[in-house]
């Protein structure tokens, strides 16, 4: 597989979208490609899975560490990988570059292509892209400029020429059509837009025409294949997992870990009328509960299969958005009318209008259960605009370091019968004895 990593100078700079008609031309043009996020997020891998049809993988040195990150590299398939960036080119978890896009292009010894969308600039944006060059030892091969007009961009084309040692692949013109919808924790999911195929084909175009993707295909660049030591026994155990517009926050890499110790059956929240039948675990990730949160209470049904199954015992993992679904109720993002939720954990979900404990953490088990062995040490991400108030015992403390050098300390993780929920997202490829533990009692 030959591959390219697409960054930017910062988050809302292009990445997304052109990553995406770039996915798109290239298929036209007979690739199989595979998709890769750097970073910890759900919503773009969904993206890419869309246009290529096969699962993306995310690519988080925090979360997964060195060999992970490595390994989930390794089980992409086909004949170019794309790897989308997170944030700014450099940006990454304090004021360094670990972590970051950067990081991970030198780990993976992948080459990089800027995506720049500059404003009302000529020779100050080649001062920043020379910033970005120079900055650290890169791997960075070009530049595209996105949403500017064709006059524009033979003046910046001109100057990055003649004052940047990089080249100049092109630029995507503007077009609002090719705009993506946002909501409060990033991007409207691919599952919620309708004329999405009509934006990606518009971009797919707009990148043939505009973008030299025949030079750009030279410095794509073979890549290694890695080892790969992250793989659990199976147990021949049934585990289901909700999978809707409610609920799709997972990594491809939980999946499969899951799909080594048995089975994995999904069903929706939304729809469906209770749970699988003859299951052993059930796995809630993340997602938008809160958005429909009315059809979600709505099924009564299944938030009685729910509750019932766990009251009797059944083992459940929930996180983030999983967690708010096993409380009382959830407050409806627009009319913050609470709404009846599964009832397990007692209390509400609330939702607030600023991000809560956002970023990077690490968390310890601090607390006798019997769930998870006291003392264990688990690398989480949390990202969401809500909180809960529930009455269920915690037995998590969470450590984040700032920028600054201090500590943010808090508390999460909540213990009933066989349950655990939480809001840290996890990786389990950086978190092995975690998901073992989970699966012990089989």
């Amino acid at each position: 597989m030959r591959s390219l990593v697409i960054s930017s100078n910062s988050s809302g700079g292009g990445k997304t979208t052109i990553t995406l008609g770039l996915m798109k031309a290239l298929m036209k043009k007979g690739f199989d490609v595979q998709g890769y996020k750097v970073g910890p997020d759900y919503i773009d891998p969904a993206f890419h899975s869309y246009i290529t049809g096969k699962p993306s993988r995310n690519l988080d040195l925090y979360l997964m560490g060195e060999e992970g990150v490595k390994a989930s590299f390794s089980r992409g398939t086909g004949d170019i990988g794309v790897v989308e960036g997170v944030m700014g080119f450099y940006d990454g978890k304090g004021i360094d570059s670990m972590y970051s896009t950067a990081h991970v292009s030198k780990v993976l010894n992948l080459p990089v292509l800027l995506i720049i969308t500059p404003k009302a600039q000529s020779i100050t944006l080649c001062a920043e892209i020379n910033g970005i060059l120079n900055f650290e030892k890169n791997n960075i091969v070009g530049v595209v400029f996105n949403s500017i007009s064709e006059s524009y961009y033979k003046l910046l084309k001109t100057a990055v020429e003649k004052n940047c040692n990089t080249k100049v692949f092109g630029y995507v013109p503007k077009d609002e059509k090719l705009a993506l919808k946002s909501r409060h924790l990033g991007l409207v999911q691919s599952s919620e837009i309708e004329d999405l195929n009509e934006k990606i084909e518009l971009c797919s175009e707009l990148i043939l025409k505009h973008v030299n993707v025949e030079e750009l295909l030279k410095y794509f660049k073979e890549t290694e294949k890695y080892r790969d030591n992250f793989h659990i026994e199976n147990k021949s155990i049934r585990i289901a997992v909700p999978y809707d517009k409610a609920f799709s926050f997972y990594y491809r890499e939980n999946i499969e870990l899951l799909e080594e110790a048995g089975e994995v059956v999904y069903f929706s929240p939304l729809k469906d009328s209770e749970l699988p039948e003859n299951i052993d675990f059930l796995y809630i990730g993340g997602g938008y509960p809160e958005v429909f949160i009315k059809e979600l209470s709505n099924n009564k049904s299944m938030l009685r299969s729910i509750r019932e199954r766990l009251e009797s015992g059944l083992g459940c993992y929930a996180e983030c958005g999983g967690l708010m679904y096993l409380t009382s109720g959830i407050e409806d993002t627009d009319s913050k009318n609470v709404f009846e939720a599964v009832g397990f954990l007692t209390g509400h979900a609330y939702m607030t209008k600023k991000l809560q404990n956002f970023g990077y953490a690490k968390l310890k088990v601090e607390k006798e259960n019997d769930v998870l062995p006291t003392g264990l040490e688990i690398n989480c991400h949390e990202f969401h605009k809500s909180y809960v108030s529930l009455e269920e015992e915690k037995i998590y403390g969470l450590i984040k370091e700032t920028y600054d050098g201090s500590l943010k300390t808090w508390n999460c993780g909540y213990v009933k019968n066989n349950t655990l929920g939480a809001y840290g997202h996890v990786h389990f490829f950086g978190n092995m004895k975690m998901i073992k533990s989970l699966l012990d009692r089989f």
